[in-house]
């Protein structure tokens, strides 16, 4: 089947997923995250999910949104807006629960669950509070002559996991063009089902003449399915394709403060599919001119 047509909807791909699933979204902070099929998660009825990312806007709508129950991450930003106002609106009620690792342990977390083990030892993390804060978190000895002590990290196994990449065929390989690769692969690898939405689904030639085999991030074997977003990632970054959409994370960045103002911000922009969103989005671009 590695090499059988993936094609779906964003809305297809979703519908795959069920409450109280674990899911890991692709991206870093407010770049290149997977905003398509995060609207058509918003517009599903799914609840109670346990969200792996490096996180951005992706867990701010999912947080307002009441999508989420357990959060793990390193972090949750906007980049230009160090942070993510709906995000820390949701902690600050205790509207969701927070599992706040180490970059490098929510990496090692994921490379632990891509190689199918259940944990894996590292330095990071050792001597800081993260060991205090997470009763969950153990360490191992070394078995060999040095007796080091390690932090053990849980592998981050995901039910499903959410990607957007530059380019992709049919099959499921998916490339990047911009200047890093995030950890894409690992999410994907990390999970029993991958869904990867691309600005272009393009054929293998075309995948030579962008950028060569180095940039081929994600494997067809670890896709389930494919989904042609063009602006997919829309508002955080997918360089080279475009720049963040910094006029329109700043409006809703405002609205985290206001429960008026998100309401209002839903019924523009989130309400309906997603052509209704890219009308929305050239509307709202129209009166910045």
């Amino acid at each position: 089947m590695t090499g059988a047509d993936k094609q779906m909807t964003a809305d297809e791909a979703v519908a795959r997923l069920r409450s109280g699933m674990t899911v890991g979204i692709g991206g870093w902070g407010s770049r290149r995250k997977p905003m398509a099929l995060v609207r058509a998660v918003l517009r599903s009825d799914l609840t109670d999910l346990t969200v792996v990312s490096y996180g951005g806007p992706d867990v701010g709508l999912l947080a307002a949104a009441g999508k989420i129950r357990r959060l793990v991450t390193a972090f949750a930003t906007l980049d230009s807006i160090p942070l993510e106002p709906h995000f820390r609106a949701a902690r600050e009620s205790g509207a969701i629960e927070l599992t706040e690792w180490d970059e490098a342990m929510v990496m090692w977390g994921l490379t632990a669950a891509a190689h199918r083990l259940p944990f894996l030892p590292l330095r990071a993390g050792l001597g800081s509070d993260v060991m205090q804060t997470d009763p969950s978190l153990r360490t191992v000895t070394s078995p060999y002559a040095d007796g080091e002590e390690l932090a053990a990290v849980p592998a981050l196994a995901l039910d499903a996991a959410l990607v957007h990449l530059n380019r992709a065929d049919v099959r499921g390989n998916a490339q990047y063009l911009g200047p890093d690769p995030y950890f894409d692969d690992l999410f994907c690898e990390a999970a029993r089902e991958a869904y990867v939405s691309c600005e272009r689904i393009v054929d293998g030639e075309e995948f030579a003449a962008a950028g060569g085999p180095q940039t081929l991030l994600v494997q067809r074997h670890c896709v389930t399915g494919v989904i042609e977003a063009p602006g997919g990632a829309h508002f955080t970054s997918c360089v080279p394709d475009y720049e963040r959409d910094e006029a329109f994370q700043a409006a809703y960045a405002k609205t985290a403060a206001d429960p008026a103002a998100w309401a209002a911000f839903c019924g523009r922009f989130l309400s309906g599919d997603e052509d209704a969103y890219r009308a929305a989005v050239r509307e709202f671009a129209g009166e910045g001119a």
